[in-house]
């Protein structure tokens, strides 16, 4: 199966919360009147698009029926799919796998899926032929640093790693000293998957983010968040708490196939103006890939 039919797949249970509820709405409507709007918007916001968000598509909507002099509610389909993609397209949007050397930090709460979202990053840049060093900056639960090393194993990468306790700083110190030795394309940083206090977090990444400024002066660097899209609005207000104590240049969307609330996306996009640069449908290692807001917009009109 090709990652857009997974990507239909994974999308099947928004499709049938969102899409199959506005097909009946509009199905059940012969004009469009105040009525329909109404209808239309309830569906968005039950569906995770957000209070926000719904309110900019529902005012790019109105403004569409009345430039264009629409009045068959049939045709508000596809200006509502118009609307979607013009939000979802803030700019380059993907992760380039081509783009070496990099550092990328990922950061997230406990349970998320970042160790996960770590490895299957690291399996898509060998797939690309790039050398890649897992730091173990999660020193916080050995289970972290174990799970770690296993998806380390499964895709093909090296890690560098400490004992439980350790300070993360010098996990990254380590591993940026290794990445420079061995010319290596991608160094992956895990971190701690705690939001217990908004300084110390801040306090531990910029300790991290100066290591690396430090040892990889010359390397660029992405800070990439991992929401769990399961969760709906709770991914916003995670990521508007993550981006006042970090430089975040993109997001990570897992769980997208066990998710109804796949508005997130759109919403994440619109109110953060963060890019979801990649996506997960499915349990797999091939299962996380670069995010297409036409194939997300396509699969879901589909």
């Amino acid at each position: 199966m090709g990652f857009f039919d997974k990507l239909k797949n994974g999308l099947k249970k928004t499709k049938a919360s969102f899409l199959g509820r506005i097909d009946t709405v509009l199905a059940g409507f012969g004009k469009i009147d105040e009525d329909l709007f109404e209808e239309l918007e309830d569906i968005l916001i039950s569906s995770d698009f957000g209070v926000e968000t719904t309110e900019n598509i529902m005012s790019s909507l109105r403004a569409a029926v009345k430039d264009k002099k629409l009045t068959d509610a049939a045709d508000i389909r596809s200006e509502l799919e118009q609307c979607i993609s013009g939000l979802l397209n803030i700019g380059e949007m993907k992760l380039d796998t081509n783009d070496v050397p990099v550092v990328i930090t990922v950061i997230g709460v406990n349970g998320v899926g970042k160790t996960t979202s770590i490895g299957k990053i690291a399996h898509l840049y060998k797939e690309s032929g790039k050398s890649v060093l897992l730091a173990a900056g999660d020193t916080f639960r050995a289970a972290a640093i174990d799970q770690l090393a296993i998806w380390a194993e499964r895709s093909g990468a090296d890690i560098i790693k400490q004992g439980e306790g350790s300070d993360p700083a010098a996990v990254l110190f380590d591993a940026c000293r290794a990445a420079k030795a061995r010319k290596t394309d991608v160094l992956i940083c895990d971190t701690a998957g705690r939001l217990h206090n908004k300084k110390n977090l801040m306090d531990e990444l910029a300790k991290m983010a100066r290591v690396v400024a430090r040892e990889l002066p010359d390397v660029r660097h992405e800070t990439l968040l991992v929401l769990d899209s399961t969760t709906g609005q709770n991914a916003v207000n995670q990521a508007r708490a993550f981006s006042e104590v970090a430089d975040l240049t993109g997001i990570i969307l897992t769980k997208l196939d066990g998710s109804s609330k796949g508005g997130v996306v759109v919403s994440i996009c619109n109110e953060l103006r963060l890019p979801v640069k990649l996506i997960g449908v499915g349990e797999g290692i091939e299962d996380l890939q670069p995010f297409s807001p036409d194939e997300y917009v396509a699969a879901l009109f589909d």
